[in-house]
């Protein structure tokens, strides 16, 4: 029988014995308390969140990807941050992806023994196979989820560099990462439900991960989402005023700079602000790394 009382996410908070005799209102307040907290557990680890966004900047940077592997609320969490990526940075699962336990059907429904299966954990990690370039990002509350266990092992045979994210201090899972994040949210609300406290904060470091790793990388110019995909009318509309704002220009100018850019922020926000057409605009972006003030300061002179 596995020990988890001396896990501060499972134990049961004795003052709250009355919990199930509360009124609506009184559970309401409780909860909400409960979760400003939140953000100084998040907050404390503002130094190895920070260490793992340089180390995922670093990888992705030359090529490899970000891989959120967990199961239940963790895993779901990445599913949903990884696929967010995708139409606000242009962030595709070449390099940004998860591995949820007991896969797609998991989604949505429980997949009875699937966060115990650490051969299924090896397979689906294998599947994509990992590398150097490579950063796996377990993340699991209790800090000792058999399948977040396997991923990290298997990503680091296989000579990724790897991050946990965890629940609890000193975790398993933590001491197999390069950079371990411990958020330390203590006992829930509902003993044991970690979809409350730890799931929030693993939600809350999930984005600022991501968001700081799409920032460093070049998809936001000033603060604006400038890698938008522009897949329907409201994004076609965001990506002209985005445009619009990071040049000056107005919205008509914008709305044509962007068609003939076929619908890329980016090139024509270089387009408008180095007076070049379409194709040198998409050239200096790929000499500049995507980065639209690098390249505009290599494209001083070009027009």
């Amino acid at each position: 029988m596995i020990d988890l009382g001396r896990l501060a996410t499972e134990r049961s908070r004795p003052e709250l014995a009355d919990l199930d005799t509360r009124s609506s209102a009184a559970l309401v307040e409780l909860m909400i308390g409960e979760d400003a907290d939140v953000v100084a557990a998040v907050r404390a680890a503002n130094g190895p969140i920070a260490a793992a966004v340089d180390l995922i900047v670093d990888r992705v940077g030359r090529g490899g990807r970000m891989i959120y592997v967990g199961a239940g609320t963790a895993g779901r969490l990445a599913v949903l941050d990884a696929a967010e990526l995708g139409p606000t940075y242009r962030a595709g699962p070449d390099s940004v992806l998860a591995l949820l336990a007991g896969g797609p059907e998991a989604m949505t429904a429980a997949v009875e023994g699937a966060e115990d299966d650490r051969g299924a954990a090896r397979r689906d990690l294998a599947g994509l196979a990992p590398g150097p370039d490579d950063v796996v990002v377990g993340i699991s509350a209790s800090g000792r989820t058999p399948y977040a266990l396997a991923a990290l092992r298997a990503a680091r045979a296989a000579g990724a560099a790897t991050v946990g994210i965890a629940n609890n201090p000193g975790t398993q899972l933590g001491a197999l990462a390069d950079v371990a994040i411990e958020l330390l949210t203590g006992p829930e609300i509902v003993a044991g439900s970690t979809r409350m406290k730890a799931g929030t904060s693993q939600k809350l470091v999930l984005t600022t991960l991501s968001t700081a790793v799409m920032i460093r990388l070049g998809k936001v110019y000033r603060n604006l989402m400038v890698d938008v995909e522009v897949s329907n009318e409201k994004l076609h509309v965001r990506a002209v005023r985005i445009v619009s704002e990071a040049t000056g220009a107005e919205p008509g100018q914008a709305a044509a700079a962007l068609a003939a850019a076929e619908g890329r922020s980016k090139v024509a926000i270089v387009m408008l602000l180095a007076g070049v057409d379409a194709a040198p605009a998409g050239e200096l972006l790929a000499r500049s790394g995507g980065r639209i003030r690098a390249a505009l300061h290599a494209g001083v002179g070009t027009s």
